[in-house]
């Protein structure tokens, strides 16, 4: 009886202890999920969910950096293929792979499992265009003419993850010293520079009050318009401009970190979000596309044209010489604005 007793006060005690286990996630600023989902974790691993918001993915990734020694988080979400070098280089993450579902072909993040993805492009407002009678611009390069000045505006490479995107898928799509003729260019025609993505799309873009009608943003922008739109539209009032060169296919991702304190878990975490149910919810609120190949869209995505094709430096190229391209970019863009 004694011994039955002791037995059943040890099996409580490692089922409380089960519960009380805490995985620690660190993600962008970005990561948003239902509370449901995050509810269903907890109750299929018996772990409490703990979500580290690590400001922009550049920024998340330097705390993981300096904090290695002593990890803060098991598992991170949000590392994505311009900063997946670094982090390989920096020894921060466990390789990390999932035997759930199966990859769309694009999707590939070394030493990450691939999450979801998506495009940075340029977005242009329908109404301002048609108002205007201008032409759309055909290419990059007709961006730099006198009839598209003043009309543009980016978010700056060095604070911005869509910046830094649309950089390098101009370096990609121009070759490295054409892209900076170009960006020359672009500066003496009238370019504007903003901070960040919000910046950017909430005050500058003429769809929201701003004086630009063309805006770095995302191919799923347009879909999010239709989404959040008060009233019922049935075609979004921006859409997306596909240039060669313009567009970069980002891909994010999620993997342990080493010296997490719960691996067991954070592997847990990393299927769960290869789930079709994440698969799906992602698609309404992170706004990127599921990498998980056979996961229906989300009906609004109607509205997202996808590009059919991207600009992207090879993976070696954006670690080694994303920071000289950058800095190239803010002596050239910022520091030579007229």
């Amino acid at each position: 009886m004694f011994k039955k007793t002791v037995l059943l006060l040890a099996l409580a005690g490692a089922s409380l202890t089960t519960l009380a286990a805490e995985l620690r996630v660190m993600t962008h600023s970005s990561f948003s999920l239902p509370k449901e989902r995050i509810a269903e974790f907890e109750k299929q691993s018996g772990a409490k969910l703990a979500i580290i918001k690590g400001g922009d993915a550049g920024e998340m990734l330097n705390k993981l950096i300096l904090t290695r020694a002593n990890p803060v988080a098991d598992v991170v979400y949000g590392i994505d293929n311009t900063l997946i070098g670094k982090a390989n280089a920096a020894g921060v993450l466990e390789p990390t792979s999932s035997k759930v579902g199966r990859n769309v072909a694009t999707a590939s993040l070394p030493g990450a499992v691939a999450v979801d993805y998506g495009y940075v492009t340029l977005n242009i407002d329908k109404a301002w265009f048609a108002n205007s009678k201008l032409p759309l611009p055909a290419t990059l390069d007709d961006l730099a003419k006198p009839a598209y000045k003043n009309l543009l505006v980016v978010e700056n490479p060095a604070t911005s993850s869509p910046g830094l995107a649309f950089l390098l898928a101009t370096i990609a799509g121009k070759g490295e010293e054409g892209a900076f003729q170009w960006w020359g260019k672009l500066r003496d025609n009238g370019l504007k520079v903003a901070k960040g993505w919000s910046e950017a799309y909430y005050t500058d873009f003429t769809r929201n009050g701003g004086a630009r009608p063309i805006v770095v943003s995302y191919a799923t922008s347009p879909a999010a318009e239709v989404f959040y739109s008060k009233e019922k539209l049935a075609e979004s009032p921006t859409a997306n401009l596909a240039l060669k060169g313009g567009v970069f296919m980002q891909v994010e991702g999620v993997a342990r970190v080493k010296g997490g304190q719960q691996p067991a878990l954070a592997q847990q975490f990393v299927d769960f979000l290869r789930g079709e149910a994440v698969q799906k919810e992602l698609q309404t609120s992170m706004w990127m596309y599921p990498a998980v190949a056979g996961v229906a869209l989300a009906p609004v995505f109607k509205h997202a044209e996808q590009p059919a094709s991207f600009s992207n430096p090879d993976l070696k190229a954006m670690q080694h010489k994303t920071a000289a391209w950058v800095s190239r970019w803010t002596r050239l863009v910022i520091k030579n604005a007229p």
